[in-house]
């Protein structure tokens, strides 16, 4: 690759937009599913698989069914995407975000892989 084609990949990737959203993984198997709130939605499948092949997610019963079935096993999917222009505090609105889902879609217990959270209410 010449370096004016570098620069030019470099320079469109920089001005590419960036979105953050939901996500939600899906144990085809037993239908359980993971959500997780994210700032930056590209290449974010691999980032969970490469962390579940290198065992990250100890803890997670989502890590122990990654362990005992096969990748194929598993499916991603964005539930909800946005540009992340008009976000000021990202933190803030990633865990307004989780909270949101967790609530509409009650992935706990035998429904899915997620934690209560500590200030869970049920509506």
């Amino acid at each position: 690759m010449q370096p004016a084609e570098k620069r030019d990949l470099q320079q469109k990737y920089k001005l590419a937009p960036t979105y953050y959203g939901v996500i939600q993984i899906t144990n085809e198997r037993n239908h359980k599913i993971w959500i997780d709130v994210v700032p930056n939605l590209h290449n974010r499948w691999a980032f969970y698989q490469l962390n579940l092949n290198k065992n990250f997610y100890r803890a997670n019963p989502l890590q122990t069914d990654w362990n005992q079935q096969t990748p194929a096993d598993f499916s991603y999917q964005v539930l909800w995407q946005k540009e992340t222009t008009a976000v000021t505090n990202m933190r803030a609105t990633l865990k307004e975000l989780k909270n949101k889902w967790l609530h509409n879609l009650q992935p706990f217990d035998e429904h899915g892989y997620n934690r209560r959270p500590k200030d869970w209410q049920e509506d």
